[in-house]
């Protein structure tokens, strides 16, 4: 069966019985954690969840250890559950509790829930998904980010503005963790009054205006002096790097060169083929894919397909300088990245 999908798992949660086991798997560890409180929520007790649910690591188990944990009956309740990180470290070799372990699917305890997590960035055991049900926690598209913060930070009791959820994704960026770290902080500072954007602005170090994204769309607009004005205050920001900027710029600097591909092929209609590209590379720190699209279409108008061969290699360049272990200057990488963008626009004229 194919694995399910976030959605389709927390439907499915709803309907009945969770089923006995089941494999978490996919780069997004933050809706891994969401996915195991929801299965926990649907299959424990919360009364009696203290005697009735088991977080282990898979590296401090053994077989005898790991078959008493699932067989363990639940006290004062119907079910109890197990959670087991690590997954991945078993292999596929024969060890002993990988033995065990792929006995107990063969017929699993009715009366334990058991999670299997496996670590980010680790493909799932196929034989191991075959005798359990496979979740599949990929990262959200964009569109479903600013939907999730909002959720997110409803469960820490926070109400955010729809301007705050706006900036503080444009500053953050799609990661889920570090939103969910910002949020947290939030949460602290706003109290029981709505966050703003003021609020994102004092704890994340952004202004409206001067995010990343406001620098990219700057670099590729050809606006070269407003994008290098930029520079040094979005490097200010918590977190942020010029590896991390250079690779922003990079990304939209292929993605313009794809919609310029498609605008030179004749493509019909450029917007839906760029989204349709984007559906299958699912490439990451994007926005909203629709506005990507439409963005990605106006720039290749403003560039050659020579120029933008140019620019991406110059990103290349950028990228390893910043990564070299005798760089200290970010920002005049960063800057004379911007700067030559709009230099390749002048010579071309």
């Amino acid at each position: 069966m194919a694995a399910l999908t976030l959605d389709a798992f927390l439907r499915s949660l709803k309907k009945g019985a969770p089923d006995p086991v089941y494999l978490l798997y996919g780069d997004e560890d933050v809706l891994k954690d969401e996915a195991v409180r929801a299965l926990m929520d649907a299959a424990v007790d919360p009364a009696a969840r203290d005697f009735n649910l088991d977080g282990r690591y898979a590296a401090d188990l053994d077989a005898a250890a790991f078959h008493a944990l699932v067989n363990t009956p639940p006290m004062l309740a119907a079910r109890r559950a197990v959670v087991l990180r690590g997954v991945e470290q078993l292999g596929k070799r024969k060890s002993g509790l990988r033995n065990e372990l792929v006995r107990y699917l063969g017929g699993p305890n009715p009366t334990t829930v058991l999670a299997l997590v496996v670590g980010a960035g680790e493909e799932p055991d196929a034989e191991l998904a075959r005798g359990a049900t496979a979740v599949a926690l990929a990262p959200l598209a964009p569109e479903r980010v600013p939907r999730w913060v909002s959720h997110h930070a409803a469960s820490l009791g926070l109400t955010l503005a729809p301007d705050a959820v706006e900036l503080l994704v444009e500053a953050v960026g799609n990661d889920l963790g570090a939103l969910a770290r910002e949020l947290d902080k939030l949460a602290a500072f706003a109290g029981d009054r709505p966050a703003t954007p003021a609020d994102v602005t004092a704890l994340v170090g952004v202004r409206r205006g001067e995010t990343v994204y406001d620098l990219v769309d700057a670099a590729l607009e050809r606006r070269a002096a407003r994008a290098a004005q930029l520079v040094e205050p979005v490097l200010e920001q918590a977190g942020m790097s010029g590896v991390k900027i250079v690779t922003l710029l990079g990304t939209h600097l292929v993605g313009t060169a794809l919609a310029r591909a498609e605008r030179e092929g004749g493509a019909a209609r450029l917007e839906d083929s760029v989204i349709r590209h984007m559906q299958v590379l699912r490439p990451y720190g994007l926005r909203k894919w629709k506005e990507e699209a439409a963005r990605w279409a106006r720039w290749s108008g403003l560039w050659t397909a020579a120029e933008l061969s140019r620019a991406i290699r110059a990103a290349l360049a950028a990228d390893r300088a910043l990564k070299g272990t005798t760089v200290a200057d970010e920002r005049g990488i960063v800057t004379q990245l911007v700067l030559g963008l709009a230099a390749a626009q002048r010579e071309a004229a």
